[in-house]
């Protein structure tokens, strides 16, 4: 099988842990070995998240040079390149000899219009306490979300992909036979002006959406959204909050899940198997393999009246 598998950022660095080079590493060896027994057997195209890391860098940058902080279009491009070399790296280290990998910067189109550039909702960076939160946002006007009760976290436009600009050098890599690392972060946004040139915007697009559609772009036959969370739940949070195992779009469809995380992969997830009549699992890093196979996490199959 050819799977597109997109890893979370905060599956990479996890919630509470110390947003070092140390804890970076260790947390992507893990990954590596998780997808190392996805890769034994299928094909895999591997996609990540840029969260905490993105976060981290713009507020080096800013503790550097306060008036004039690097956009996030360049940011998203540094973390791709960090993130990608780790994983690649631990995942060459937990293949078998001869395996192939290649990590690729990846530009992803957004439209200049899109309404998100007027409601920020993809949270970055490190979680604040309400004190915290309110000197940051003196400090640097960023929007800001609370995640729990007094956590909060900046916000960021999430624009939707529209195109994947390599996808064609994404296919060759993979026809050579290489593990491909791609779309880090959602893609480097880009948007086409009116003389037709490329820039750079003020954005982070949601990983899971551009995984779903790369997914649909290389036909893969399914696509797994890895995260910190075992599955999907209904009333997440609550003392009553149960996990959801094999289900269809329609029975999500009733959800009412966060706009910042679970509800873009749901949404990812369902329009994929709509689109292609295959499936999408949604869960825990460490049981990619058993979600795959139904096993573990939330397994998302075609509806079957579309069947």
């Amino acid at each position: 099988m050819r799977i597109v598998v997109a890893l979370g950022g905060n599956a990479l660095l996890q919630r509470g842990q110390p947003m070092t080079a140390e804890a970076q590493v260790k947390n992507v060896r893990v990954a590596a070995a998780a997808l190392a027994e996805l890769a034994r057997d299928h094909q895999i195209v591997v996609a990540h998240g840029n969260g905490p890391q993105v976060g981290l860098l713009a507020l080096q940058g800013a503790a550097y040079a306060p008036d004039a902080p690097w956009p996030l279009d360049v940011l998203g491009a540094e973390t791709e390149g960090m993130i990608g070399y780790l994983i690649e790296q631990e995942l060459m280290n937990a293949l078998p000899a001869g395996a192939q990998c290649a990590t690729l910067l990846t530009r992803v189109e957004v439209a200049a219009d899109d309404p998100a550039f007027q409601a920020p909702t993809k949270p970055i960076g490190p979680v604040y306490a309400k004190t915290e939160a309110d000197d940051v946002v003196k400090a640097h006007g960023w929007a800001m979300i609370e995640e729990a009760s007094g956590h909060l976290r900046r916000v960021v436009p999430s624009p939707l992909p529209l195109r994947i600009l390599s996808v064609d050098a994404i296919k060759l890599l993979m026809g050579d036979g290489q593990t491909v690392i791609c779309a880090g972060g959602g893609g480097i946004p880009v948007v086409r002006g009116t003389d037709g040139m490329m820039k750079g915007v003020e954005a982070v697009i949601d990983k899971d959406r551009t995984a779903a559609l790369l997914a649909q772009e290389l036909q893969a036959d399914a696509l797994l959204l890895l995260t910190d969370v075992a599955a999907v739940f209904r009333d997440f949070g609550s003392a009553n909050q149960s996990a959801i195992g094999n289900t269809t779009p329609l029975e999500l469809g009733s959800l009412d899940l966060a706009a910042g995380s679970m509800g873009p992969k749901v949404s990812s997830a369902c329009d994929f198997v709509k689109d292609s009549g295959l499936r999408a699992g949604i869960g825990q890093l460490s049981d990619a393999l058993a979600i795959l196979e139904g096993r573990k996490g939330t397994l998302i199959l075609p509806d079957p009246a579309t069947i």
